[in-house]
């Protein structure tokens, strides 16, 4: 399925709006062929964009748990019939292969619609009681109020779905700015979120540059919470222009996942999961494994392991179903991935394969393994976002510890051996939001997802990313009908 030549850069109060920024193209990376034309939104999109949610904020705030529930159902039915679609446009706009955006990032964002749908019907609070013993005491988990939300281009539509859809359940409205050069799937999903039953107004679009309408969305004055994926020197931006208002944040930013491989772990296991987890995506992903540290009785047998598999992997057209690494997001960001590689000798490192872009049209780069790499090198320290795995071998368990916390980042993270208590030990002392077991990447919707340190903080996904969206309000009703209340005589003496 072909995507669309000419679309609206917006969508604000339930239909395709109108912008008058330039005309912005969204190039497809495996070819350098234009998917798409459109103008570009401005700060004065933002502003229509956030009165219109908050002119509708008052409707679906006040919708029931139920009513909110079965729109969310009808959008991820929707979504489903619309996967074909989906899927062109996330494969188009990406480059990502077909095989990841049919069989993990579209059908994975319908599931996490379709947990939202259940979940909106319950918003627990906590049990009305009496706890002065003259007052009842409830919790009320009311919608924050107006979103704003800032996603990357690495997973459009996913992102999309983490940050919009747990917003709606809990009963906000929602203002998003996808990056410019991947907005097709959130257009898609906010018109059939309108499709689906939502209220006009209530999930808007503006698509545009990070540097006028990003800072716009992020320091309007009229949004009540500010949400972001991203790399953390951005983050810490928009953390700044929320705080200018007070505005609460929620920040999913970069990784340096950490992969430590033990003594005693299935080394074949290892070698597989750590090629997929540092290749996923194109490496393009903030919990991509990046950093191996392997004890030094496997050492050489897993560099050789995945140098071997590393080998094997298909490169070339995403759209072809047998492709198995696609192109990284432009040429720019290629180029500087391979700058990072390029310098790593220099630092002490060993390319073992990969190394250079393969004769191919677009922004490909090989997979590619760098051994022996010091702690203080650029390749281990800073976010490469590219298809690259460093290794470095650890002594002992404390070593191997103190090896993966060595980052200011705290993402991900994942530990490979066969010994429970040692699996026990990395789950508690690796510093990161999420700690694998004997595997690396998986996510599940029932599950949060988010980071400690440079990575940021609040949850993605799961019942836990209410939090991010709700306001706690406690109602302290008093039971007596006395009107003279003893705490009263600490402010003034009745006298007759």
């Amino acid at each position: 399925m072909s995507v669309a030549v000419n679309v609206a850069s917006s969508w604000i109060n339930g239909a395709p709006a109108s912008t008058t920024g330039p005309t912005h193209s969204i190039i497809d990376p495996a070819t350098g062929n234009t998917v798409a034309e459109y103008a570009l939104g401005t700060p004065a999109d933002v502003d229509t964009a956030v009165a219109a949610a908050r002119s509708a904020l008052p409707e679906w705030s006040s919708a029931t748990p139920a009513e909110r529930s079965a729109v969310l159902a009808k959008l991820a039915k929707l979504a489903d019939e619309n996967a074909e679609q989906l899927v062109a446009e996330e494969v188009s706009q990406t480059g990502k292969p077909v095989r990841l955006a049919s069989e993990f990032d579209v059908p994975g964002s319908i599931d996490n619609i379709d947990f939202f749908a259940g979940a909106a019907r319950h918003l627990e609070g906590k049990a009305s009681a009496e706890y002065s013993g003259d007052h009842t005491s409830s919790i009320r988990r009311e919608a924050v109020g107006v979103v704003a939300t800032i996603t990357p281009w690495n997973y459009p539509l996913q992102m999309a779905v983490w940050k919009v859809i747990p917003a709606l359940a809990a009963g906000c409205s929602v203002v998003i700015k996808p990056a410019e050069i991947t907005p097709l799937t959130t257009l898609t999903l906010a018109r059939l979120a309108t499709e689906a039953g939502l209220p006009d107004g209530v999930f808007n679009v503006v698509t545009g540059a990070g540097s006028d309408v990003g800072t716009a969305l992020a320091g309007h004055r009229d949004v009540d919470v500010v949400t972001f994926t991203g790399s953390t020197a951005v983050g810490r931006k928009v953390m700044a222009a929320a705080a200018v208002h007070g505005h609460r944040t929620q920040l999913e930013l970069g990784g340096k996942a950490p992969f430590v491989v033990f003594d005693d772990a299935d080394l074949d296991a290892a070698i597989q999961g750590a090629v997929a987890g540092a290749l996923i995506n194109t490496g393009q992903d903030c919990t991509a494994a990046t950093r191996a540290i392997v004890a030094r009785d496997l050492y050489d047998d897993f560099v050789a392991g995945v140098a071997e598999v590393m080998s094997k992997v298909v490169v070339g057209d995403p759209h072809d179903p047998d492709t198995d690494l696609g192109p990284l997001i432009t040429a720019a960001h290629r180029d500087k991935v391979a700058g990072m590689v390029a310098r790593a000798p220099e630092q002490g490192g060993r390319i073992v394969t990969g190394g250079a872009a393969p004769d191919l049209p677009g922004s490909f780069y090989r997979p590619t393994l760098i051994a022996d790499v010091s702690e203080s090198s650029e390749v281990y320290r800073d976010e490469i976002f590219g298809p690259v795995l460093t290794v470095r071998p650890f002594t002992d368990d404390d070593d191997a510890i103190r090896q993966a916390n060595d980052t200011v980042y705290g993402l991900a993270a994942s530990a490979w051996t066969r010994d429970v208590y040692r699996a026990q030990r990395a789950s508690r002392e690796i510093n990161a939001g999420c700690v694998w077991i004997n595997d690396h990447i998986p996510i599940i919707s029932e599950m949060p997802h988010g980071g400690v340190g440079a990575s940021g903080f609040g949850k993605d996904m799961s019942d836990y990313s209410f939090e991010e969206y709700l306001t706690i309000k406690h109602v302290m009703s008093d039971i007596t009908g006395v009107a003279e209340k003893d705490w009263h005589r600490t402010v003034f003496t009745r006298r007759s």
